[in-house]
């Protein structure tokens, strides 16, 4: 059965431990200066109370240093982060380069307490001088919830005011990556606060042997689902996810920047850290040394789901082509994407590339029509619409017209940028607070892919399964390979209890059971991981050879992506 909470077990030397009396267990009993670093969406003022109390309760004297105290104003903090040619783009930012040192005119003195400890706390508690470093966090999930809550202090150094996505995805997250990842091969502890009353902590020691293990072995992300205008409910129904929520529209398999892996025994003595720093301290292990290298510790493939069964259409939009991408948002490499149709309902479409007949111009005057005067348009007078063929792969290079029609499972297969969706048209949909969902189209007719129409649009983008390789009861597919992507998209066809053979051959694979119950994955090291329908595997490039076999009452289909 498809697990909504995947489980992996820590490194035999590392210590994990919960509550806030163990948790201040770990600490030093002084003189030392303690630095607790993490993201906005941290409860700060909770962990400096609990760390406090338990630490007084063992008579250690405490004092208690919140850093964000010490940020320049607000204004100055938006003034530092704020790119001239982005003040005039509602939708968008290029990447933030600054550095956290940036929220500060001076580091706060730390004075070396005579006895007890010195608790520095709060996003840049790292940049101040101390002895024991711990990163406390929450999952990005939690951060996007703080911001549609309206949460205050919700972004990075802005205490007041109305919480805005486009900072925390464009500034907030890649300055607080950034820091975090520098500070993960020195890290004395990680510090998980899903649950401010129960935190749950883990050693760095041990935290770095265990993604050291995970790197050689196969890895499931925690999976999670969040709700849109268009989304669906076959999540809801065949996978149990947010059964109380409005829908589930979009569903993080793995996004690497956002995916984080359980570590523990079971619910009541797990963290969840994330698979970027995976990433960060073990890169060839995981990617590959050329991916390394072309890649650096960005993981760039991701898998997603987007669910419209019992929903809507997606908006028709494309993404940044490469130069565009660079220049423009500052991220190194482009968003190719494929839809995988795992479902796909009757009169269901995918809209993908232009017509022959498609006339740019026009497209545009109706695009501007119906964003200035709320005119609906008919996006079929533009766009191809082809069937939604359960188990086609439909390749959309950067710079196509796209969207999932309503009815559909489509899993995506994607480059790993995902923050770049630049919309034509959405049905006239308001969005949850009622208001027009933005639609930045001038940025999509900047990349409109306009050469690819008609015919040439089937012939390159809706192929048919091309036969790489078979054995005894199996075969491996390619159902998505073009020049222009950087990735291809295989499937294995494993009869019941057969078993396929692959091998990693230094680059990192992807693994979906899109039909049939599962499989069970095998590597050569020994290590042994049931994969059940719906869920999605990482393979580090360091597994080697490994073998698929199907279990279950009939055939199985996997599909595959890696590098080319």
């Amino acid at each position: 059965m498809y697990r909504l909470d995947p489980r992996h077990t820590p490194a035999p030397q590392a210590v994990l431990v919960t509550g806030w009396r163990a948790v201040s267990g770990q600490l030093p009993a002084g003189p030392a200066v303690v630095a607790v670093d993490g993201p906005p969406t941290v409860d700060w003022a909770r962990l400096g109370d609990g760390l406090a109390r338990e630490l007084t309760a063992r008579g250690t004297p405490v004092s208690l240093l919140d850093v964000r105290s010490h940020y320049v104003p607000p204004a100055d903090v938006e003034r530092r982060t704020e790119r001239p040619e982005d003040a005039d783009d509602p939708y968008f930012r290029k990447l933030a380069e600054n550095p956290l040192d940036d929220l500060f005119d001076a580091l706060p003195p730390s004075p070396r307490p005579r006895e007890g400890v010195l608790l520095v706390y709060g996003p840049g508690a790292a940049l101040v001088e101390h002895d024991v470093l711990w990163y406390a966090d929450v999952p990005k999930r939690y951060a996007e919830a703080d911001v549609a809550a309206g949460r205050r202090g919700a972004n990075l150094g802005l205490s007041d005011g109305k919480p805005d996505f486009r900072r925390l995805f464009y500034v907030d997250w890649p300055m607080l990556d950034r820091h975090r990842d520098a500070l993960a091969p020195r890290l004395d502890a990680w510090l998980d606060l899903q649950e401010p009353d129960r935190p749950a902590w883990i050693d760095g020691a041990g935290l770095r042997a265990t993604y050291a293990a995970l790197a050689r072995g196969p890895v499931r992300t925690r999976p999670y689902f969040n709700s849109t205008p268009w989304g669906g409910h076959w999540a809801q129904r065949e996978l149990g996810f947010n059964p109380g929520a409005e829908n589930t529209a979009l569903g993080y398999e793995l996004i690497a920047p956002e995916a984080g892996i359980v570590v523990g025994a079971g619910p009541e003595a797990q963290v969840e850290v994330p698979f970027q720093l995976m990433c960060v301290l073990e890169p060839e292990s995981v990617m590959g040394p050329e991916v390394h290298a072309r890649f650096g510790t960005s993981f760039p493939i991701r898998f997603d789901y987007l669910d419209t069964v019992g929903g809507g259409d997606l908006s028709l939009h494309c993404h940044p082509k490469e130069p565009y991408m660079r220049e423009r948002f500052g991220w190194p490499y482009t968003q190719h994407e494929t839809y995988y149709l795992t479902l796909g309902g009757p009169g269901a479409k995918v809209f993908l590339g232009l017509r022959e007949d498609a006339d740019v111009d026009l497209f545009r005057k109706e695009v501007r029509e119906s964003v200035a005067g709320r005119v609906p348009m008919d996006p079929e007078d533009h766009v191809l619409a082809f069937p939604a063929e359960q188990g086609q792969l439909y390749m959309i290079p950067a710079g196509t017209p796209h969207a999932s029609g309503a009815g559909n499972l489509v899993l995506e297969i994607s480059a790993t940028p995902y923050l770049y969706s630049l919309r034509f048209y959405d049905w006239l949909r308001p969005a949850a607070d009622g208001t027009p969902r933005p639609l930045p189209y001038e940025h999509g007719f900047a990349n409109l892919e306009s050469g690819r129409r008609g015919a040439s649009v089937a012939r390159d983008l809706v192929r048919e399964p091309r036969t790489l390789r078979e054995g005894d009861g199996w075969r491996e597919e390619v159902i998505g390979a073009l020049d222009e992507m950087f990735y291809e998209v295989r499937r294995y066809v494993i009869d019941t209890g057969a078993e396929a053979e692959d091998h990693t051959r230094d680059r990192f694979h992807l693994l979906n059971v899109v039909e049939g119950e599962g499989v069970v994955v095998r590597t050569e090291a020994g290590h042994r991981y049931e994969l059940a329908f719906a869920e999605t595997l990482t393979v580090p490039a360091a597994v080697g050879r490994y073998t698929l076999r199907a279990v279950g009452g009939g055939p199985v289909r996997v599909v595959k992506a890696l590098v080319r």
